[in-house]
């Protein structure tokens, strides 16, 4: 019987390779997450509508287009009324929104988004009447109705106060579109099909090329751009597109990405990515703290002080005798203190690194804030050691 000696150093190799093999299958993302077909996306609707049943949170009387609407709708149903006789406090005039997936067939359902456009409180309780929603063709895709969900209230009392959670003012109401009219998408009887990455970059486009002819096993995807593939679709394949595309999403590919550090200076928020490298530096950084107090000091003169010269008795209600009076003025002067302190922080050398990882321990070790950390990424990208774009929202 032979028998199968694993020595530690064999027992590590094995493991660390099994790491890296778990690593690589983990960076690997399909190709439908990656990128999109053209021509199968979806198209958005819009309509105006009113939301009613509120309960005194809608729009105020002087909302004249929620009035006339209003008058409109009772006047189509056969009930004449005077705009002057029209309260809306239970009323609010809404935008509703919707987006009609690419294939949906007539009768399908989706969510739609109902925002206020007027001055109402809340949306809560309300139910919109009949919508219609239309694409930018101006013609009806989509019919909306129903209660609205809105996750949140708004309560106040008549002093003016009042309590709010969420955004009561926009509402969801799920499944509350009903599609009228179908958009005429079509992936059979094509030659080709064109495949668009979301993030342009020519060695992700190459790896996904790559995948789809290794998968294949024939020269059929092309690369046009950095962005952009073409699929030419086999003979055998002609009455199954969509088993084609199925295959082809599910492949995975690594993508490549470029050296990018984003800063937000408003939230001070900073983000590495993956490439970021960093070429040998020497960093200090000490914050400077400026503290300047303002006092008053006032003098105050004894009770029994001489009078200023150029006084006189007069001034003290004393119309005779010498100036022996309490004379003395009251002085007022300002008085500032200036304080600087400055943080005794040594020159820190920072080495190339060859990961992120090492990246991010050589800055904490200077022990910055992360707004701190803008400016020092700022200063090393301006001295030429930051291998990477710098990208300031």
């Amino acid at each position: 019987m032979m028998r199968i000696i694993c020595r530690p150093m064999t027992a590590t190799f094995i493991v660390l390779m099994l790491l890296l093999f778990l690593s690589a299958e983990a960076l690997a993302v399909r190709i439908k997450d990656l990128a999109a077909i053209k021509g199968i996306r979806p198209n958005q609707l819009i309509g105006y509508g009113l939301v009613v049943g509120l309960n005194g949170t809608g729009d105020k009387a002087g909302t004249g287009f929620t009035v006339q609407s209003l008058v409109n709708m009772l006047e189509r149903l056969g009930i004449h009324v005077d705009e002057a006789d029209v309260s809306v406090k239970n009323v609010a005039a809404v935008m509703v929104t919707a987006s009609i997936p690419p294939f949906a067939r007539i009768g399908n359902k989706i969510d739609a988004v109902v925002s206020s456009i007027g001055d109402a409180k809340s949306l809560q309780g309300g139910t919109l009447l009949l919508t219609p929603l239309r694409g930018v063709d101006r013609k009806v895709y989509a019919l909306a109705q129903g209660p609205i969900s809105v996750g949140g209230f708004a309560a106040g009392g008549a002093a003016g106060g009042g309590v709010t959670k969420n955004h009561p003012t926009v509402g969801r109401i799920s499944r509350g579109a009903t599609i009228e009219r179908e958009i005429p998408v079509s992936v059979q009887d094509k030659q080709e099909l064109i495949i668009t990455l979301n993030n342009p970059d020519f060695t992700t486009a190459v790896r996904v090329r790559n995948a789809i002819n290794e998968k294949l096993g024939q020269v059929l995807a092309t690369t046009t751009d950095s962005g952009t593939l073409k699929l030419s679709i086999p003979a055998d394949f002609q009455d199954h597109v969509v088993q084609l595309i199925a295959t082809v999403e599910n492949l995975e590919v690594i993508p490549d990405t470029v050296a990018k550090v984003v800063l937000n200076e408003k939230t001070g928020t900073v983000v590495i990515g993956e490439k970021v490298r960093i070429s040998t530096v020497a960093v200090a950084h000490g914050n400077l703290s400026i503290q300047i107090k303002e006092r008053t000091r006032v003098s105050q003169p004894s009770p029994f002080a001489p009078s200023p010269p150029g006084g006189s008795a007069a001034q003290f209600g004393l119309e005779n005798g010498p100036v022996m009076a309490p004379g003395g003025q009251t002085v007022v002067s300002p008085e500032t203190d200036v304080t600087i302190a400055e943080e005794k922080n040594r020159l820190l050398l920072v080495p190339g690194s060859s990961t992120i990882g090492e990246l991010v321990r050589a800055l904490n070790a200077i022990g910055v804030s992360p707004r701190d950390l803008i400016t020092i990424l700022q200063a090393i990208k301006a001295a030429g050691a930051l291998q990477a774009e710098l990208e300031i929202i």
